[in-house]
């Protein structure tokens, strides 16, 4: 049997067995690809839209996208739909491009400017018949709009005169995966890493295709399969073997493989002295080494790096520069189309006057110095995906050079997997804030999407937080966060409200009863995070090592910037890391209209007080009350509203599963009670430098100090090992 037809009639018998199991009970597998029946009235609505397939199944691609189209609208309005070469009655639904479908060439539809990933969805008129239309100009697009036609279906829109043109604003849309070869997952909460490499190539695990269908149904276009803390076996012809293996099953749904690439893994794979960029014989394995990936997986995206931080080697390891380092391997891929991502998460070995600087102070001087295939990625604020953080300072001060984003999915610091903390206010909040770079309305967006400084290779990765659990993400509600991220990494202006409720109309259902508490809970969680951890802007107050939980006394160690103390800095005459012009200066960082913002303890966003400046415990606040009472009081709201969405869980069992109804109930327990123990570990400990009683109506906290601080955690999920 010819390759195409194999990987046809693989594509098919993954859609039998998905639509064989949709019977089941539902344990969050299929995420918000559930294709459930919709209400009768509503399923014959969209009978009237939908009773006729005309697709082409020439290529994988377009096999997926008929596949799709078939499992979901049948499952949605209870009967199976005829297909057809022709339009032969009224609610036909043609999909394809111009060479694959002759009725799409024939209707002459304007597709410029849509690019090889956009498409177009019309009503028009096919012979006298009423029909939709999803054409793109190649099949991955076409496949997207079957996605987006899907979506309208789940979550209840009209399907009268519709004229959809989309084209993602982002060319790279990558999930970074932090798994390791033994299949442990640095700061995973989800289980063991979903890559069985023991059992690759051989063979290939069902949820490989159900991934890739899930990442396509957004738009997300690539995967790095390995940990930035890389191992170089991933480089060696075995394992390229078995990632090729995976590339094999994503290339259908359009998403290319990346590996994390070890800087040193010449010296640990290819028998050389020296990882040296500049080194001729080092440059010679690299090329090498690229052209060998590359016979193997054709499409392969490129590579990841991690350089000269957290005791990773890097091309500063021989007196180089970042650059230096970066367009060597650059050099490697340039030939077949690959893609350097060089991750500008670094800080000194020595103790810095403020790590927060670090990255500013090492690439800002190499803007325009990267070769024209490499994409810096810079994580979303200057710390470490915190809670909340200001926008990164990169953002805009390097014209010359494309900068990705990096967004957290996988909640490290905001309560694992069983926190229902949704992250789509954390990503638009970074998105829409302003640089200034060039004048107002220069937002994070507009420079990661090229269009400040006319830059055509664009990025931006999550870090996933997928594992093996049946449902993928360790809750349901953690799911939302890698929908959100896709939904934005697919347009970065798109609203996290609307995308909240897109999530629950296709994860749960439709019921507006059901719709609207859960979305009014999502919207606050991540504000109630910030308020029971690090409120008023507070940040780095975890615990050691495996980040579990409030430890604000974490101090002494190896380094400072990896204690609580160094960061929240309090004392007898206040708390807070003075970051303006009188401490550290990081607010020079920024565009001078920022900097006077946050620089100001008047004007400074008062989520971010604590960050930009160290204020006296009696400073007052914009409520009034003086800085101590305001912070025993934020702590104590963000506990309130975890008690409240527990509540509002509660009276919601009438509309959801008895099966994740139960697992969500459970989480939100668990949440509402290390909540507490936040707010009372974090009041306990501050208190002993406020030396002031608490406000009104704010309970002392269960234990004493010294309890907490005997709190232990050695197996907590996650660490880095």
């Amino acid at each position: 049997m010819p390759f195409r037809s194999r990987i046809a009639a693989f594509l098919c018998a993954v859609a039998t067995v998905l639509c064989a199991s949709a019977a089941q009970a539902e344990d969050g597998h299929e995420l918000w690809l559930r294709h459930g029946r919709l209400a009768a009235g509503q399923a014959d609505a969209y009978r009237a839209h939908a009773s006729q397939l005309i697709a082409g199944q020439g290529t994988p691609t377009q096999v997926a996208a008929r596949a799709e189209l078939l499992r979901g609208l049948s499952g949605l309005l209870g009967a199976p739909l005829s297909v057809s070469q022709t339009v032969t009655r009224d609610g036909a639904i043609v999909v394809g491009t111009a060479a694959s479908s002759p009725l799409v060439a024939r209707l002459g539809l304007d597709l410029s400017g849509l690019g090889g990933e956009g498409y177009l969805i019309r009503t028009l008129a096919i012979d006298g018949h009423a029909a939709t239309v999803i054409a793109a100009q190649e099949d991955i697009g076409a496949l997207y709009g079957a996605f987006h036609f899907l979506r309208l279906v789940q979550t209840g829109q009209s399907l009268e005169r519709l004229d959809v043109r989309e084209s993602p604003r982002l060319k790279l849309r990558v999930l970074n995966h932090w798994d390791n070869l033994d299949g442990h997952v640095e700061r995973g909460y989800a289980g063991a890493s979903i890559w069985d490499w023991h059992k690759l190539p051989d063979y290939l695990d069902p949820r490989y295709a159900d991934y890739a269908r899930a990442n396509a149904s957004l738009g997300i276009n690539g995967a790095v399969l390995n940990n930035v803390n890389a191992d170089a076996r991933s480089l060696t012809p075995a394992y390229l073997d078995k990632t090729a293996a995976l590339a094999r099953v994503f290339r259908a749904y359009g998403i290319r493989v990346f590996l994390s690439a070890r800087f040193s893994a010449p010296i640990e794979i290819g028998g050389l002295g020296t990882a040296d960029p500049l080194d001729p014989a080092v440059r010679r394995w690299w090329r090498s080494k690229a052209d060998e990936i590359y016979r193997i997986i054709p499409d392969f995206g490129g590579f990841l790096v991690k350089a000269n931080s957290e005791r990773q080697p890097g091309p500063q390891d021989y007196g180089r520069s970042h650059a230096g380092g970066a367009n060597m391997l650059a050099d490697a891929l340039a030939p077949h189309g690959g893609t350097v991502m060089w991750r500008a998460f670094v800080y000194s070995h020595e103790q810095p006057d403020d790590r927060a600087k670090q990255a500013y102070t090492e690439f800002v001087p190499l803007d325009g110095k990267f070769r024209s295939n490499v994409l810096l990625q810079v994580k979303n604020g200057a710390v470490d995906f915190q809670p909340r953080e200001p926008f990164h300072p990169l953002f805009g001060a390097m014209p010359k050079t494309p900068l990705m984003m990096e967004f957290q999915i996988t909640k490290e610091y905001l309560g694992f997997a069983t926190h229902l903390v949704y992250l789509g206010p954390l990503y638009e909040e970074t998105l829409r804030s302003d640089t200034y770079a060039r004048g107002k309305g220069s937002t994070v967006a507009k420079v990661i999407d090229g269009s400040l400084d006319g830059h055509t290779l664009t990025g931006i990765a999550g870090v996933a937080n997928i594992g093996a659990d049946r449902n993928w993400s360790g809750s349901h509600f953690d799911q939302a966060n890698w929908y959100a991220y896709g939904r934005m990494a697919w347009n970065p202006d798109l609203p996290s409200r609307a995308i909240a409720e897109e999530w629950v109309r296709m994860t749960f259902s439709n019921d507006e009863r059901l719709v609207a508490p859960v979305v009014e809970m999502m919207m606050g969680s991540r504000q109630a995070a910030v308020d029971y951890m690090t409120p008023l802007g507070l940040h780095h107050v975890m615990a050691r090592g495996h980040h579990y939980g409030p430890a604000p006394w974490v101090e002494g160690g190896p380094r400072a910037d990896w204690t609580s103390v160094y960061y929240h800095r309090a004392g007898k005459d206040g708390i807070g890391f003075d970051r303006s012009a009188h401490g550290s200066n990081a607010v020079a960082q920024y565009f001078p209209p920022v900097a006077r913002e946050f620089g100001d303890v008047h004007r400074v966003p008062e989520d971010l007080l604590l960050w930009f400046h160290h204020v006296p415990w009696d400073y007052k606040t914009r409520s009034g009350r003086p800085l101590w009472d305001e912070l025993a009081y934020r702590y104590e709201r963000g506990v309130d509203y975890v008690r409240t969405m527990r509540n509002t869980w509660d009276g919601l069992e009438p509309y959801v599963d008895a099966e994740r109804y139960a697992q969500v109930a459970a989480f939100l327990g668990i949440q509402e009670r290390e909540a507490q123990w936040w707010r009372d570990a974090s009041i306990a400990y501050f208190q002993t430098f406020s030396e002031r009683p608490l406000p009104p109506g704010i309970a002392p906290p269960a234990h004493s100090l010294d309890y907490y601080k005997s709190l232990d955690f050695p197996y907590a999920p996650g660490d880095g090992r």
